[in-house]
């Protein structure tokens, strides 16, 4: 039986808004295990929520940062140097499109938008893995999140759906790159989950009732369900094989090809 200790590890948390993000929901069970967390927030009015969020954790430390300016990345991890000294692991949960992405036909997606989706969602990692690199001198975890639209058209992701695709290969060549310095980078591709983010999304609770219903499990999954799978895939004691992939935790439902009604089953 394995016993998940991660007392002396210390890891990067990017994207926690709120008590249901789902950058939170993996946070809590590292936490949970032992590791000392750093968070980042985007602009100063986030901070007071963060604050209260993780005050009851171990010496949690908090940084501001906006990774769309590489001036803010480079201080971000410059006092990560400075005050813990390496990284052992990174949690990116950061995702962003303009609303307009999501309500207009997806052909009408301008250039300004396309860059800003990617920028954010896509991009990000690469600029976070750069930097994360050079201070996981023991190897590590880089964990990030990405959705079924990566692969598959769901309505009204649009935009979205083609950064998740882009983060995904991003994955691939990331951990391809970095697994001979002990690097592991992977990604969880999780069910829709209530959060603030997915409110943005059209018809979002039409979509959440229909993946409950057509998943394997006939149900939706929950946040701690990601948070485990999160946990395993960064503890070395379980996930130390596994790098390049993405976990899917839908209920099943990525694997379905046609829905049969219960009753026909």
């Amino acid at each position: 039986m394995y016993t998940i200790d991660l007392k002396g590890k210390t890891g990067l948390v990017l994207g926690v808004t709120n008590q249901r993000s789902i950058a939170w929901s993996i946070a809590k069970p590292l936490a949970e295990a032992g590791a000392r967390l750093i968070f980042s927030y985007q602009a100063e009015r986030l901070r007071g929520a963060l604050e209260k969020l993780t005050q009851n954790l171990e010496d949690p430390v908090l940084y501001e940062c906006d990774v769309q300016f590489d001036d803010q990345l480079d201080k971000l991890f410059k006092d990560i140097e400075s005050t813990v000294g390496r990284l052992d692991f990174v949690v990116h949960s950061l995702a962003y499109a303009p609303q307009a992405t999501f309500e207009n036909p997806f052909f009408h997606t301008t250039r300004e938008d396309w860059r800003t989706a990617m920028d954010v969602s896509a991009y990000s990692l690469v600029a976070v893995a750069k930097r994360a690199a050079p201070l996981m001198t023991e190897g590590g975890s880089i964990l990030t999140m990405t959705y079924l639209a990566a692969e598959r058209v769901v309505p009204h992701y649009n935009m979205m759906g083609v950064a998740k695709a882009a983060l995904e290969a991003s994955v691939r060549f990331l951990a391809y790159e970095l697994g001979p310095a002990g690097i592991r980078v992977n990604a969880i591709s999780a069910g829709p989950v209530r959060t603030v983010a997915a409110r943005s999304i059209s018809g979002f609770a039409g979509m959440y009732a229909e993946a409950g219903r057509q998943s394997m499990l006939q149900r939706n999954i929950t946040q701690e369900e990601v948070g485990a799978v999160g946990l395993s895939l960064i503890a070395e004691q379980l996930g130390s094989g596994i790098t390049g992939e993405i976990v899917f935790v839908d209920a099943g439902y990525h694997a379905i090809g046609m829905f049969v009604p219960e009753d026909n089953r």
